[in-house]
């Protein structure tokens, strides 16, 4: 018999703990020879969702929760709970019905005709268009830039094979872009596309700074392009500075009475350079924040409580 773990990473979802829950519950008791454990990792919610996932435990052994001792940020703790599943398969899943439990079937069907990883990829949302628009914006853009193939609109949810979990633990990483990191492992995944539906219950974590934080961390674990961009802009501003400068000293000598320099062209060059150095300052400062964390190398996070873990 096969086991399968569900993670899903939760932070004030009362609402919908016990509705997901429920649909797993469901679609895994339809897959003949399986077990499973549903892992839910609580990034310490301020509501109800902990005494709700206590509930549930108690009644449904299946049913292990892990709540932590502050919030982790929606990066390390979904990770973290990936690194305690010990299932044959795992399957990532968010607790806000965004993802379709129903997917499992397809994800599981796959797992056993021998990918290791299968993906759910959003062709389509009911999201914001706005926001979706920005989100295909993004995946296009640190593709072109990354050293190697990411996997387009995947958020990780999607199915991984133990084998691969025990990479991923042996990687050892203190803040981790999972994404990125399924691709560098670089075994083959099978991708199905899916609608994403329109959350009905509770709002949305995700603010610009999580999503601006996620988008960096993306762009400084797989992509040296920004650093030799800037070296690059920085030779040819300067040659041109220097052409420019040229340019000014003949037409100087050459129309001495009547050529005028002038405040505007210096006051637009320092702004400028200025502008430039600035943006390429914050880019360098990513970089060496991301050095920071990995030599900090603090712990994914600090448990608070587990229930039903053996």
């Amino acid at each position: 018999m096969h086991s399968i773990s569900i993670v899903t990473p939760c932070y004030n979802e009362e609402e919908n703990v016990e509705e997901l829950y429920n649909q797993v519950k469901e679609v895994i008791g339809g897959l003949e020879g399986y077990d499973y454990e549903h892992i839910f990792i609580d990034n310490a919610s301020k509501d109800r969702t902990v005494s709700i996932l206590k509930e549930i435990s108690a009644k449904d052994k299946n049913v292990k929760v892990i709540v932590n001792s502050r919030n982790f940020g929606h990066i390390r703790s979904p990770y973290h709970g990936l690194l305690q599943a010990t299932g044959d398969a795992v399957i990532l899943l968010v607790a806000d019905l965004q993802d379709p439990p129903g997917m499992i079937r397809d994800f599981v069907a796959k797992w056993e005709e021998g990918y290791k990883i299968v993906l759910g990829v959003k062709s389509q949302s009911h999201e914001s268009p706005v926001m979706f628009a920005i989100r295909r914006m993004y995946y296009r853009f640190i593709n072109r830039v990354s050293e190697i193939e990411l996997t387009k609109n995947n958020t990780g949810f999607g199915l991984y094979d133990q084998q691969i979990i025990q990479i991923l633990r042996e990687i050892d990483d203190p803040y981790p872009y999972f994404r990125g990191l399924i691709s560098d492992v670089g075994f083959e995944s099978y991708k199905i596309e899916y609608t994403q539906p329109v959350r009905k219950r509770g709002i949305t974590k995700n603010n610009f700074y999580t999503l601006y934080d996620m988008a960096m961390l993306g762009i400084t674990n797989h992509s040296k392009i920004p650093l030799r961009l800037a070296a690059m802009l920085g030779f040819g501003m300067s040659a041109l500075s220097l052409l420019v400068a040229i340019v000014y000293l003949l037409a100087k000598l050459i129309f001495w009475n009547y050529f005028s320099l002038g405040t505007a062209p210096l006051i637009i060059g320092l702004f400028l350079f200025s502008s430039v150095q600035l943006f390429f300052i914050g880019i360098l400062g990513e970089y060496i924040g991301s050095i920071h964390t990995q030599v900090l190398k603090r712990p994914l996070v600090v448990e608070k409580e587990r229930i039903n873990f053996k």
